[in-house]
């Protein structure tokens, strides 16, 4: 994995490669392996390298074909490059080194922009074609990758991190209103906005083209979606389900095993990263293997179990793994969340300093780490979500529950008191709602049956949750040079997971839906002690691979006990911090619905930890780039 950065200059004027070397250069931390400035009149591209994949200079960035008509600047890894490489050398391609970024060059000279269809990988690049003037910038399908952009009709800027743009002379960060409407209501932002106005995020599955000859702005289309669950399901019985299942997984893992440096693991105890881990086993022999704990000594109540510590060092000695561990207490959010948010840049879902201890922790062992992210959503493993939308009256009444549901911070009816005056007028007609609608709307697909709700919230969380994490966990990962592989986000996978019968990922579509608060810490666990529902099929699958309590455990999700670490030992610091009056989240939000919220979770009769975090997070994002 790398750091990518450019610049087209529109007016015509030349580049400078000081300046590209600046962009480049706020993102060390992505490439700290060596680093490359290429220029051309109008044009720049700067690259920081994580070397993975053929350690020599030849895989060197900025890398061009034989003729330097082509140039291109990637970040990612394609896991079937070598057998694409086979294939462009029949058709007469020659290669110079051995590495994956040569093999997207060469296809784009094959296949134009429909080479994207034959990539498998995770990845964000931009390529610039000087014969066609021409700039072609891709984000994989899933958006493991991130890939911002800017365009003023003077320039069009871009990079793997937005600091990188605004590196760039004359560059200045204003605050996007419609954005932290967005964050302040789902936590996350659904649209291709960022916090940073001006500042767009390429949706995942996306392309985009900067054209110099015709049109002088950036034109968007989209090559890939999640949509395949609604088309008709497989016609397949669940022991073929559960055997196509396992065989695709174990090809998954294996595929992203490729490297050249070495590569470990997260073990958190539970069945996603137990099953990559012992197939990752199985395949390399000895593997490294990396988890985070918490002291619970004031914890209460189902923060009790927050730590899989016991529950990953059995697997651990299951699968004869070489095992570390982190355990964070009480304090250490305030220790790092000032670099933390420097590195996010655009906060996104839930509380993320534990994963950033965690992949500080990886990347003193290894540079390439697998994750079990995309298996929950996929496979169902959320079920007290859908089930908010089932027995919905038609398509108003789903959107309408399940919008109710992801109001996870301020709900519609609290933000005149939350937003100040100023904020709440740059409001004025910009609904969250509308942007919720919008991301299923234009399939205009049907929500008449509880089946239909069960996809369509299937659909929405992998658009939106899934993708915030992926960002999230880039970001954070990549702050210590560590490169993240997701197998359950295998384009194969994928696209057999998204055409399972949904009957063999839920058994409960009929129930009455029961009300679990999102803000409720362990809430997960107490739904799946009621239900012991979802990922029913990848459940079985993976008995294969892990012991029968482990694929039936009810699963806590990666969190630490700040219900109460907010109400205890960190509350000095959250008053310090967020009850000083000029705190520069108040030239946003109402004070008197801030003290407000923070009297409500420490006083007990409200637990507000997600809103609590998004504030500190806010007060540092501020403070770091305004």
């Amino acid at each position: 994995m790398c750091g990518i950065a450019g610049v087209l200059r529109l007016d015509g004027l030349p580049v400078s490669p000081n300046a590209v070397a600046r962009m480049s250069a706020t993102m060390q931390h992505r490439g700290p392996d060596s680093d490359g400035v290429w220029t051309d009149g109008p044009v720049g591209l700067g690259h920081r390298r994580l070397a993975i994949i053929d350690l020599s200079p030849s895989g060197h960035q900025p890398m061009g074909n034989e003729t330097s008509e082509v140039l291109i600047v990637y970040n990612g890894e394609l896991y079937n490059f070598q057998n694409l490489r086979v294939e462009l050398e029949s058709a007469g391609h020659r290669f110079h080194s051995r590495s994956d970024t040569e093999v997207i060059v060469h296809a784009y000279e094959q296949w134009g922009e429909r080479c994207l269809e034959r990539l498998n990988g995770h990845f964000a690049f931009a390529i610039w074609d000087k014969h066609r003037q021409k700039f072609f910038l891709a984000r994989d399908r899933f958006g493991v990758k991130p890939l911002y952009y800017s365009c003023d009709g003077a320039k069009f800027l871009f990079g793997s991190e937005i600091k990188a743009i605004l590196a760039y002379p004359g560059v200045r960060a204003h605050v996007c209103y419609s954005a932290l409407n967005e964050y302040f209501t789902f936590q996350n932002i659904l649209t291709d906005s960022t916090l940073f106005e001006g500042v767009r995020l390429l949706p995942a599955g996306c392309y985009l083209t900067v054209d110099l000859r015709e049109q002088h702005v950036p034109v968007q289309h989209r090559y890939w979606d999640y949509s395949q669950i609604f088309a008709e399901p497989l016609d397949i019985s669940e022991p073929e389900a559960i055997e196509e299942l396992y065989r695709l997984f174990n090809q998954a893992v294996t595929r992203q095993l490729m490297s050249d440096v070495p590569l470990g693991s997260y073990l958190s105890g539970g069945m996603d990263s137990g099953s990559i881990t012992a197939v990752a086993r199985q395949q390399l022999g000895r593997l490294m293997t990396f988890t985070c704990g918490f002291d619970l000594s004031s914890a209460s109540g189902l923060e009790l179990g927050f730590d899989e510590r016991a529950k990953s060092e059995v697997l651990a000695n299951l699968l004869k793994t070489e095992h570390y561990e982190v355990v964070l207490h009480a304090g250490d959010m305030e220790h790092v969340i000032p670099e933390l948010i420097w590195h996010l840049e655009d906060p996104r879902v839930g509380q993320s300093y534990p994963n950033y201890y965690v992949a500080r922790l990886a990347s003193k062992f290894v540079k390439v780490v697998l994750s079990g992210a995309g298996g929950d959503e996929l496979f169902g493993g959320y079920p007290w979500r859908y089930y908010r939308t089932l027995n919905s009256n038609g398509r108003h009444d789903f959107y309408h529950n399940y919008y109710d549901f992801w109001q996870r911070l301020t709900p519609d009816e609290e933000k005149a008191q939350l937003f100040n005056a100023e904020t709440y007028r740059n409001l004025s007609g910009h609904s969250t709602f509308e942007i919720f609608k919008s991301v299923i709307e234009p399939l205009d697909v049907p929500l008449h049956s509880n089946e239909d709700f069960v996809n369509a919230s299937l659909y929405f969380e992998l658009k939106t949750f899934l993708h915030g994490l992926l960002v999230v966990e880039d970001k954070l990962s990549m702050a210590h040079g560590l490169e993240t592989r997701t197998p359950f986000l295998d384009n194969d996978l994928v696209d057999f997971a998204l055409r399972v019968p949904l009957r063999y990922k839920l058994r409960n579509l009929d129930r009455v839906a029961q009300i679990v608060d999102e803000n409720e810490a362990g809430k997960r666990r107490r739904y799946e002690l009621q239900t012991n529902d979802g990922k029913m099929v990848l459940r079985e699958a993976m008995r294969r691979l892990i012991p029968d309590d482990v694929t039936s455990r009810v699963k806590q999700g990666f969190s630490a006990p700040d219900a109460s670490w907010f109400r205890g030992e960190s509350i000095d610091y959250i008053n310090t911090l967020l009850h000083d009056p000029h705190a520069r989240i108040y030239d946003y939000l109402n004070p008197g619905a801030v003290t407000q919220k923070l009297d409500e979770h420490t006083s007990g009769r409200h637990n507000h930890r997600l809103f609590i975090w998004s504030l500190l997070s806010f007060e540092w994002w501020c403070r770091s780039f305004l």
